[in-house]
């Protein structure tokens, strides 16, 4: 594995094909919809990982995202870092991977089969009657089910430019699927630093962000930044002798706007808003993603 700069191409969808599928079929289990161009950010990150199963992970801008599943299903362990709580995590996540918190904030212990988190109506005998079954059945699969999942999601509610409570030179590999694009190009440079302060030496930092041609500009429907290579390079200190395909930038991004595995798959949530990264649900990408591999060099 070595530096890497890389705007996703859509062929990547075909050529890593049964591992598209997998993520897919996770996705419908936990009712998840991807982000529009997320898919393939996912299948581009775990192409690079060179093993999964027992790998110390954090997982940059998690929320409660698809890799992160995925990894842990994989049997990594995984440290899900977001500045948003997930204290109220569905019993969805709850019931088949085994999920703690970080510290005891991050996490609420309470009884993830409550009421509460069941969102049962009281008022509904019916919905009382169908909960009950539910829980009957859950209870029987239940422990056969965290039994094949052999990996773990570590929950962390925390800035990513500050992650005291993790130590240096701690984890095997940091990923980040399109979420450090929301610090501007000043405020990502602290961010990177704080991800390679954790990584070890030889590890990879793994992120997909939004790619720009000629200058930064910000998205805002998707508030989200989308870069030059230059700043890239800049911040996530890539050597300029290091190639990439950032001289294919339009040939790529129009078989991204033709890429109709993308474009006939968008999740429901975008077209009931604008102010998203694909507003009203209308297919029309205005940025491209880009991937970049920055090994930590040192020892």
């Amino acid at each position: 594995m070595a530096d890497k700069i890389e705007i996703l191409p859509v062929s990547l969808l075909e050529t890593e094909g049964e591992r598209m599928l997998e993520l897919k079929k996770l996705a419908r289990s936990l009712k998840l919809e991807f982000g529009w161009h997320y898919l393939l950010d996912i299948t581009w990150i775990l192409q690079q990982l060179d093993r999964i199963e027992g790998l110390n992970v954090i997982d940059a801008g998690a929320g409660t995202g698809m890799i992160q599943w995925y990894l842990a299903e994989s049997g990594a362990r995984v440290i899900s870092v977001d500045r948003e709580s997930r204290a109220d995590l569905q019993p969805k996540f709850r019931d088949r991977f085994e999920v703690s918190g970080l510290r005891d904030e991050d996490l609420d212990d309470r009884n993830p089969s409550s009421w509460r988190n069941r969102g049962i109506n009281r008022r509904s005998f019916k919905s009382l009657v169908s909960n009950i079954i539910y829980q009957l059945n859950l209870s029987l699969s239940r422990r056969s089910q965290k039994d094949n999942v052999p990996g773990q999601v570590i929950i962390y509610n925390q800035d990513l430019g500050n992650l005291v409570d993790i130590p240096d030179n701690s984890v095997e590999a940091v990923v980040a699927v399109s979420s450090l694009e929301h610090n501007s190009p000043e405020r990502l440079v602290k961010v990177v630093a704080e991800l390679l302060r954790v990584l070890k030496p030889g590890g990879p930092l793994l992120a997909t962000l939004g790619a720009a041609k000629e200058s930064d500009w910000y998205h805002q429907p998707s508030k989200g930044w989308c870069y030059t290579e230059k700043t890239l390079r800049k911040i996530f200190r890539i050597s300029t002798e290091i190639p990439s395909n950032y001289d294919q930038y339009d040939h790529l991004f129009n078989e991204l706007k033709e890429c109709t595995e993308l474009s006939d798959n968008l999740a429901s949530f975008y077209f009931r808003s604008g102010d998203n990264g694909m507003p009203w649900g209308i297919w029309e990408p205005e940025y491209q993603p880009v991937g970049v591999c920055k090994i930590k060099n040192g020892a």
